[in-house]
């Protein structure tokens, strides 16, 4: 499966009666029963771990761009109708800013790691709290409690899996929750945020600006009103869209298939 394509729907398992496995790309299987899989018995895969460097690094990059406003700056540059660069026209740092990263996996960990070099405070909120070492080597404070992390985070990100539990997480209450002068940056799934919540926030300065990898659904609806607002930066869901690493997750999958196929342990098995 590429780009949750094709769909996997009990129409198609019945055609398929031969099938072993499906070996999906990226991290991320909330397009998938499981249930569904489970009871035609056919097994499944993904590629948690290769997407992992790039994601954080997109991550950081939409930090970055966001608060040093780079968009906004390029087209001011490059406009037939600028004749001068306003002294006023500044951004924010992210040296001495604190990050709160909410989910701490492979990636939130990456981004984390990444985050130390620009001397940031980090806190961070996660299902299960890292160990004393991994929290040390990169200077992260636990936050038990999601609205702590809201309530003293300069830039909120978001990497989590999506699930009922995730579905929507952040909403108008925990929007609410955040400094006015807070970015929110989403690298995880666009419905673990209420965009219409998003839209008001932004509109009405609740926060300062979002920068989103994910949105749903993708691509928005050219007419979407969070196009057409300025403190907003959207990519198009590029996180691991590197050749290197788009390479290593179609052998990846090329592996499991093998493995599937040929019935020995399977790479990266989604139990």
């Amino acid at each position: 499966m590429w780009y949750h394509k094709p769909v996997i729907n009990e129409e198609l398992l019945q055609s398929l009666p031969n099938l072993k496995i499906v070996a999906s790309s990226g991290v991320g299987i909330d397009h998938l029963d499981l249930n569904l899989l489970s009871r035609y018995g056919v097994k499944l895969s993904n590629t948690p771990f290769v997407v992992s460097t790039d994601t954080a690094d997109l991550g950081l990059a939409l930090m970055l761009a966001s608060s040093r406003r780079l968009v906004e700056g390029y087209q001011m540059a490059v406009s037939p109708n600028t004749e001068y660069f306003p002294a006023d026209w500044l951004g924010a740092e992210l040296s001495g800013a604190t990050l709160g990263i909410v989910g701490m996996g492979t990636i939130g960990y990456k981004v984390a790691e990444r985050a130390k070099a620009f001397e940031m405070k980090i806190l961070y909120h996660n299902r299960n709290q890292r160990n004393k070492e991994e929290e040390s080597a990169v200077g992260a404070i636990y936050c038990k409690k999601i609205d702590d992390l809201l309530h003293q985070s300069d830039f909120v990100l978001l990497s989590v899996n999506l699930t009922p539990q995730t579905h929507k997480l952040i909403g108008k209450r925990e929007l609410e929750l955040m400094k006015p002068t807070a970015t929110l940056i989403n690298i995880s799934r666009g419905l673990v945020v209420d965009q219409d919540a998003l839209v008001e926030a932004l509109h009405n300065e609740v926060i300062k600006a979002a920068a989103l990898d994910v949105t749903y659904p993708e691509p928005l609806p050219r007419d979407h009103p969070l196009l057409k607002l300025k403190n907003v930066i959207i990519t198009p869901h590029i996180g691991s869209a590197t050749k290197k690493t788009r390479r290593l997750m179609m052998e990846n999958m090329t592996e499991s298939i093998q493995a599937g196929l040929t019935g020995v342990p399977i790479p990266n098995e989604v139990l």
